[in-house]
């Protein structure tokens, strides 16, 4: 296997699927805290506590239809050191985001370079890795703004749903997802 480097620097390939470009469809979605740490809250009794952050987190899931006209996230629950979703795109056909990236003012040409690379992986990436990229800028920015430690992992996992049958059974392990963490999943 042959890493890809830019500028000099191994970068670790995608875990994408090549052949679907992510601007829409449904999809299963679980996004890790670092290192698994539990910055959202605990469960006990069979109830999901929440920190600020962790209901900052819920409250970014549930604005997230409000924020984006061709998404939807009609299940999600936020756990101790992750967050499941089922996200759903419509596919908009136009690029998923606002104008060009890429400012030419006062950059050098590594700068630019670097920006053209940039807009390119975005391209690729598809939608739903602008949406939750926003997501977890969000709390991010809300965990700094509030002085609280906080860390994502750098990715997120993703599963395209094929079917009905498919979507029923994840939506069913998310709404189960808090019971099978004290029985020990």
């Amino acid at each position: 296997m042959s890493e890809e480097k830019f500028q000099n620097k191994y970068r670790i390939k995608s875990v994408r699927a090549a052949w679907h470009d992510y601007n829409g469809g449904g999809y299963f979605v679980t996004i890790c805290t670092r290192n698994r740490e539990h910055y959202f809250g605990e469960i006990s009794g069979g109830v999901m506590h929440l920190t600020p952050i962790g209901r900052f987190a819920n409250d970014c899931l549930m604005k997230m239809e409000m924020l984006h006209d061709d998404v939807q996230v009609p299940i999600w629950q936020v756990m101790p050191d992750h967050i499941h979703a089922i996200v759903i795109i419509e596919n908009a056909g136009p690029p998923y985001h606002d104008g060009p990236i890429i400012k030419q003012l006062n950059v050098g040409k590594s700068e630019t370079i670097k920006n053209v690379y940039m807009q390119n992986v975005a391209n690729k990436c598809g939608r739903l890795s602008h949406i939750i990229s926003r997501m977890k800028t969000a709390v991010s920015k809300y965990a700094r703004q509030n002085d609280q430690v906080f860390g994502w992992q750098l990715r997120f996992y993703d599963r395209i749903i094929r079917n009905g049958k498919e979507m029923n059974r994840i939506a069913t392990y998310i709404e189960q997802n808090v019971a099978k963490w004290e029985s020990g999943r």
